[in-house]
């Protein structure tokens, strides 16, 4: 019998606690989803779902009457969370699919373990575990589990018509938990149902390939994509762009211990084309901080091969570190991607490495003089104005930020007296 009871993460007592107002005097409660999953493959568990046969008010009541924060998340679809010490545990009520239309669900709630199960996207995201910690599967998903399949609870066509984004949910739980290949009716299914995906908003397509991008390793997972069509679907950026750079940049994430960036995984899979950027942010709805990083990596100038470090910094003063740091990234792992056997692309990766030291460091000197100091200088107020202090801090920018307030303001005497 399979079980999770010797986890730590069962063993909390705010869980027991939960479970134990839930699954009594006629209720029912389990473990649902996630924790079970990444459990029994020993990956680590962050969130505990919980499922329940009580409805949403049931549930409320009962964390009323034992002193237990409830807050009511999602509460017309049967979600209610409870938090004990601080921890959040999701509940959610039994349910079935009334209607479905490819994005939204009419569901009813119900008692039935089986029902609930079997309208849940994949089998290794539908299994139970009891008060006890025994496992629970209803659907096969145990042997999956341990083969690492992700693959979809009955007819793959029939899950994905119910909503389109278990398209994209396929190839992320591929990225996350699979092995191989990718099961083959799944993939078949996702490759026909491609074109349901503009259905979707953008929003949800963004945050689950957002999701999919920030995986440890979302590269095989990306392949797949491209195989069934899936990935020019939703990034036709990418369709004669390729995925090559992704292999590269993974190894040298994991060489140099960065966290994994969705946004510099997809700037790896898209030209640097700020009007097609542009164009892409708004399609996908990305956000104003996600739409500046893109736009300001596209443009950053390429980094040459023998780039001096002064020249560098002018190129911080100019476009900011955080383009550049994105283009060092890529350009760093192309290099390393090309072998050891190649003494320029090792000399190059070795320039980025301390260049990406220099921008973490670099602070934006602040230019000595302003446009008051111009005015005071005797130039009218205008368009001169702008065009002289842009010139001197051209001038000063040109000699790597050395000349002080005094020198500049000499210089400005100069050109006063010439315009």
């Amino acid at each position: 019998m399979t079980s999770v009871s010797g986890e730590a993460w069962f063993s909390d007592p705010a869980l027991a606690r939960v479970l134990a107002i839930l699954d009594s005097d006629g209720g029912e409660a389990r473990v649902a989803g996630g924790a079970v999953r990444n459990s029994l493959m020993g990956l680590p568990v962050a969130d505990v779902d919980i499922a329940t046969t009580l409805r949403p008010e049931a549930v409320v009541e009962r964390a009323r009457q034992a002193g237990i924060k409830a807050v009511p998340t999602g509460i017309e679809h049967g979600t209610v969370t409870l938090v004990v010490g601080g921890k959040p545990f999701e509940v959610t009520t039994l349910r079935r699919d009334v209607a479905t239309d490819g994005r939204h669900a009419e569901v009813a709630f119900g008692t039935n373990w089986q029902a609930d199960a079997e309208r849940r996207d994949l089998t290794i995201n539908a299994l139970y575990a009891t008060r006890d910690g025994t496992v629970i599967d209803l659907v096969d998903g145990l042997p999956d589990v341990e083969s690492r399949t992700v693959r979809f609870i009955g007819d793959a066509a029939t899950r994905i018509a119910e909503d389109h984004l278990r398209i994209l949910r396929f190839f992320r739980f591929f990225a996350l938990y699979g092995s191989g290949r990718p099961d083959a009716e799944g993939l078949k299914a996702c490759a026909r149902a491609k074109d349901k995906l503009g259905k979707l908003s953008a929003e949800r397509v963004w945050a689950e390939t957002k999701k999919l991008l920030a995986a440890p390793d979302p590269g095989r997972a990306l392949l797949w994509m491209r195989q069934a069509g899936v990935l020019a679907e939703i990034l036709p950026e990418t369709e004669k762009w390729g995925i090559d750079a992704i292999p590269g940049l993974i190894d040298t994430e994991k060489a140099f211990g960065w966290k994994p960036d969705a946004l510099l995984r997809l700037a790896a899979i898209v030209p640097p084309d700020r009007e097609r950027l542009k164009t892409l942010a708004g399609r996908l709805r990305l956000s104003k901080a996600e739409a500046a990083a893109l736009d300001h990596w596209a443009a950053a100038p390429q980094i040459a091969p023998k780039l001096a470090e002064t020249a560098f910094d002018r190129l911080l003063y100019r476009h900011g570190p955080q383009g550049l740091t994105m283009r060092l990234k890529l350009a760093l792992s192309s290099a390393r991607a090309r072998g050891l056997g190649d003494g320029e692309a090792l000399a190059f990766a070795g320039l980025c490495q301390r260049l990406l030291a220099r921008a973490e460091k670099w602070r934006k000197p602040s230019f000595p003089l302003t446009g008051a100091d111009v005015l005071a200088a005797g130039v009218p107020a205008g368009p001169k104005v702008g065009s002289v202090l842009d010139a001197i801090e051209d001038e000063w920018v040109a000699g790597n930020f050395h000349d002080g307030r005094a020198k500049l303001l000499a210089r400005l005497e100069v050109l006063a007296k010439e315009g």
